[in-house]
């Protein structure tokens, strides 16, 4: 996708408040990918990607600008910790496993798409078997012999949805799932393999499931019966090579100067991530995976610790670094009005479930947000993450009452008054703090 950066940063504000370096910064990365894709074959292997250092409290946006940004362009997209990941020689995942997690994202991706060309035909396909077991069953029930035009007719309703409740007896394969040997190891025995080199692969069970349960396990193994695997691992390292986004959080977890205790294993875990940061080559049970053209953004809060904290030449291979600011009282009224997932459009249309007709005044909204600050500013700041945590103290009480389809749809207008009365526990407390040594 060609988008210009100005394209994807207003995107990106669909969803996210502010920030506008880190979306710019992020947008141009992106746009150098498709600018690096039109050059020459040669010059094409001396650009690599400029990694990004997001610098911030949680809950301001770092993690929802990466996977937003991935979801945009439909890149193989991971979210990791750099926490969970131990030095080579102590137990634990090690670093190269987030490049065969990527390499797994990016085979679910490239078959979901092949899943959606084939669809079709593979819908087809299975919609014809259950019929057939439909009118089996209609046969046995009448004593009568089947025609193809009832057949027909069954397959009409079946595509209509008319049968998906519908229990039926079917004959389904029976896929003998890869056992890995070590977790984040990448190392697995495919037994499908192995029963298939001995004339076992495709057994098929029977399973009394229904209608609509049989039709989607059909159309999963029409589909595969119609997809080129090796295409689609081809294509998926391709992707994972080219297009993979790695974010890997709470970088700054791992930062901190000294030479005993914890701090070794920290730079030693540094020193790891350091070559697949650089360009490396990682075997996938899928094929090697060179990390060269990844881009990598790391993010942490750094309260404790600085970027400088980490190994020089880590610092190196993140050349840009952009500082995401707390989110203010004017944000938190954008982030609940403006985004198209905005959290109060998603506690209406939950409580619309109960037929509770839920709206929310300018006041009341101003309200949430200054209190949200304050709360912010007084205690542990958790960004937008905050809202959550007055917005269910807010709605408890209607959230608790509602319930039932019988009861008859009743509006409910949250305003500033509501807010202060219903908020009055956190608020009183929030006040106390500010006395307190």
């Amino acid at each position: 996708m060609d988008l210009t950066p100005k394209q994807i940063v207003h995107e990106l504000n669909k969803y996210i408040i502010g920030q506008d370096e880190a979306k710019k910064a992020v947008a141009i990365a992106l746009r150098n990918r498709y600018r690096r894709s039109m050059l020459s074959p040669a010059l094409q292997d001396e650009i690599t990607p400029k990694n990004i250092i997001m610098k911030g409290p949680t809950g301001v946006g770092k993690t929802e600008i990466a996977r937003r940004l991935a979801k945009l362009v439909k890149a193989p997209f991971i979210k990791v910790e750099a926490t969970k990941y131990t030095e080579v020689g102590y137990v634990g995942r090690d670093v190269e496993s987030m490049v065969r997690d990527l390499a797994e994202c990016a085979i679910r991706l490239v078959k979901e798409e092949k899943m959606a060309e084939v669809s079709f035909k593979a819908t087809a396909v299975a919609e014809r078997r259950i019929a057939k077991v439909l009118s089996e069953m209609k046969k046995d029930e009448r004593g009568e012999t089947a025609k193809p035009i009832f057949e027909d007719k069954i397959v009409e309703e079946i595509h209509a949805g008319k049968h998906d409740n519908t229990v039926i007896e079917i004959e389904v394969a029976e896929m003998p799932k890869p056992l890995e040997l070590s977790p984040g190891s990448g190392a697995a025995i495919d037994l499908g393999s192995i029963f298939g080199s001995m004339g076992l692969h495709g057994r098929k069970k029977k399973r009394k499931i229904s209608v609509r349960e049989a039709k989607n396990l059909i159309i999963a193994e029409e589909a595969d019966k119609l997809i080129d695997n090796d295409a689609v691992n081809a294509e998926a390292l391709r992707r994972a090579e080219n297009d993979g986004i790695i974010f890997i959080d709470e970088i700054d977890k791992i930062a901190g100067k000294g030479n005993q205790g914890a701090d070794v294993s920290r730079e030693g875990v540094q020193r790891d991530i350091l070559p697949i940061v650089e360009g490396c080559t990682v075997m996938t049970k899928y094929g090697p995976v060179k990390t060269d053209y990844i881009l990598f953004i790391a993010a942490g809060a750094f309260h404790v610790s600085k970027v400088e904290d980490l190994i020089p030449e880590l610092q190196g291979r993140f050349p840009i670094q952009v500082e995401l600011k707390s989110l203010t009282k004017g944000d938190f009224i954008n982030i609940l009005t403006q985004p198209q997932n905005a959290i109060t459009t998603q506690y209406a249309a939950l409580l619309a479930v109960d037929n509770i007709d839920l709206h929310f005044s300018a006041d009341a909204i101003e309200k949430i947000a200054e209190i949200s600050e304050d709360i912010n500013n007084t205690s542990e700041d958790i960004g937008a993450r905050r809202l959550h945590t007055v917005m269910e103290h807010l709605l408890e009480d209607i959230s608790f009452n509602a319930g039932g389809n019988d009861y008859p749809l009743v509006t409910v207008e949250v305003n500033s008054k509501y807010v202060e009365e219903h908020l009055e526990n956190i608020t009183r407390n929030r006040d106390l703090k500010k006395y307190v040594l």
